[in-house]
């Protein structure tokens, strides 16, 4: 009896020594000593990601009396630090050189020149939303008549939103991106002149949802390349076969996914197949795109399981790009996973180092991101950015059909590289503008250090960008006179060729030409409606007096009769109205 006890005394010991906890404290501050917000700390051992409050200091707690911990913030060089919890930990991190600096700051969607930081002060809502999309608000164009934004075929928004809204469910705020959901639709395409590679059309109508403002349009279109005499394309596939993929919206769909892309492929083509799950390892040595039985078998057999190694996996697949690079040719890895990165780097801040060393090397990333539950959207958007391609997300068997077979060329090809659009509005007759859709994220506007970055636009692809404007008394003047001679802004787009490393650019004057909206081609109309589908899924404060019952009329009236993409989207404006509706009366 006596031995049993102390074996249970002893016990209980060592269960109370494994169940201690130490609370480790600190604070982060620069080499000038501001404190540093939202760095991101690394708890080595167990993979927790924290970030330093809004006086640069942080408390962890952790069954170790002495930790290892990794810090990481964009513009400064990462840290690892081996801590005592007895002690106060302070720590300085030191800026990076210019050069490296420059590569790893947070990337814009859209940047309005001279704009201050302080004056977003007002836009933001509160500390706890700094990994969330800002909604851009109006800018008095006196101030600040110079905006900007980058542009991309990026249209995964529309179709994630549309797995939401099919399933019953609300859709997150920060999921929706207006930009992505008019770039799905490739509306009003225009195919520029013989030798150019794009065409601008601007148009300026009244608002729907305010009749005191305007809308104004930027239809740009990109040269549709001719298949035939594309250049040799080195793909490699670079697919998911974790456990988390193990579901049938996952890799089934993305095995009839690549089977679609690989009946584009002809002989001059190579393909190549990297995996990574259980094992990361190249499954198909490079080959010609013309065997495309041996393709597919391969890819028939792929079967899900184990960890998800992201990094080992994006670095393998560089690596087998890299080794049969060619000159001049479409060289692109295209990955294809539900984000679930479970193994080695796993935030966002890392992923973006991992890839921007490769954004140099003539590599494109293509990402194709399936899944629901855990879809981390944030992660495959930020490897696409930094990864100088494109994001698209397949929730069905129909939408991989339009973006690897209809759309293979748009997703594919580029046709001009780090594109960036810049309007200069006309004072005269735009009081304020605010632009619809390329919303930062938070952190991004609040990092001093943060820079616009251009993105991949594809062969025969065709986007509408949207500003509300607040217009001047001259502008309702000229509209009553029916003047229409006068400016409204100018408009300078940048750009690379594919593989070289001039900047060049293409301006275009604005004139003013003014018709009342229901005047409208159908496609401006159109993509007004998507855009205030996309308002009222945030819960925009823009648009509130508007109603679903608004939207719906005005996406009839607008959608065309024989595009099956635009009756879909009646269709879904319709059930997400029954459903935000249901949601209001229970609330």
């Amino acid at each position: 009896m006596k031995a049993a006890c102390h074996t249970a005394l002893f016990i209980f010991l060592n269960l109370s020594l494994c169940a201690q906890q130490y609370y480790f404290r600190g604070e982060v501050k620069d080499e000038a000593g501001n404190v540093l917000q939202n760095v991101t700390i690394l708890q080595n051992k167990t993979g927790y990601v924290f970030r330093t409050g809004s006086s640069g200091t942080y408390g962890i707690v952790s069954h170790s009396k002495i930790d290892t911990f990794s810090f990481s913030m964009e513009g400064f060089i990462n840290e690892k630090a081996v801590i005592d919890a007895d002690n106060y930990f302070r720590l300085k991190m030191k800026l990076l050189p210019a050069s490296a600096a420059n590569s790893r700051r947070d990337k814009l969607s859209s940047l309005t020149i001279n704009l201050e930081k302080e004056e977003l002060r007002s836009w933001y809502n509160g500390d706890e939303t700094y990994a969330s999309l800002l909604e851009n608000h109006f800018i008095e164009t006196k101030r600040f008549s110079n905006t900007g934004m980058s542009l991309n075929i990026d249209r995964a928004s529309y179709s994630n939103i549309r797995r939401f809204i099919t399933l019953n469910s609300v859709v997150p705020p920060d999921a929706v991106r207006i930009e992505e959901m008019l770039n799905y639709f490739n509306l009003n395409y225009t195919p520029p002149n013989d030798n150019g590679l794009f065409k601008l059309k601007t148009s300026l109508s009244s608002c729907p949802w305010n009749i005191d403002n305007q809308l104004f349009y930027i239809n740009f279109s990109s040269k549709k390349l001719d298949l035939d005499s594309l250049p040799p394309s080195n793909l490699v596939f670079l697919i998911d076969v974790s456990g988390s993929m193990d579901m049938p919206n996952r890799l089934p769909l993305l095995k009839s996914a690549f089977r679609l892309l690989i009946n584009n492929l002809r002989d001059k083509d190579s393909v190549a197949i990297v995996v990574y799950g259980g094992v990361t390892g190249v499954m198909l040595n490079t080959i010609s795109g013309g065997e495309k039985e041996k393709i597919i078998t391969v890819i028939d057999e792929l079967e899900p399981g184990g960890n998800t190694p992201g990094e080992s996996g994006i670095k393998l697949a560089y690596s087998v790009a890299k080794n049969h690079f060619i000159d001049g040719g479409n060289n692109r890895v295209i990955l294809a996973t539900d984000g679930d990165f479970n193994v080695g780097m796993r935030t966002e801040e890392e992923l973006d180092d991992l890839i921007s060393k490769h954004r140099e090397s003539g590599i494109y990333l293509t990402c194709l991101g399936v899944g629901m539950g855990n879809y981390k959207d944030s992660k495959i958007q930020t490897l696409a950015k930094k990864g100088n391609g494109n994001f698209a997300y397949l929730d069905n068997f129909k939408e991989a059909e339009k973006v690897l077979l209809k759309e293979f060329t748009k997703t594919l090809y580029a046709v001009a590289d780090d594109v960036y659009m810049n309007v200069d509005f006309n004072p005269e007759y735009v009081k304020e503008y605010r632009l619809i859709g390329f919303d930062n994220k938070v952190g991004a506007l609040r990092d001093s250090l943060s820079i616009i970055e251009g993105g991949e636009i594809g062969s025969g692809h065709s986007m509408l960008a949207l500003f509300e404007i607040v217009p001047t008394e001259i502008n309702k003047g000229a509209i009553k006179d029916e003047f229409v001679g006068g400016e409204l802004g100018k408009i300078n787009i940048e750009y690379h060729l594919p593989g070289k490393s001039d900047k060049l650019h293409t301006k275009y004057n604005c004139k003013f030409e003014y018709l009342p909206f229901e005047k409208m081609e159908s496609s401006c109309r159109f993509s007004a409606a998507v855009a205030l589908f996309g308002s009222l899924l945030r819960n925009s404060p823009f648009i509130k007096e508007s109603s679903w019952n608004e939207l719906l009329a005005m996406a009839e009236n607008s959608s065309g009769t024989n595009d099956l993409l635009q009756k879909e989207f009646v269709q879904l404006v319709q059930h997400a109205k029954n459903l935000y509706s249901k949601v209001k009366k229970k609330k």
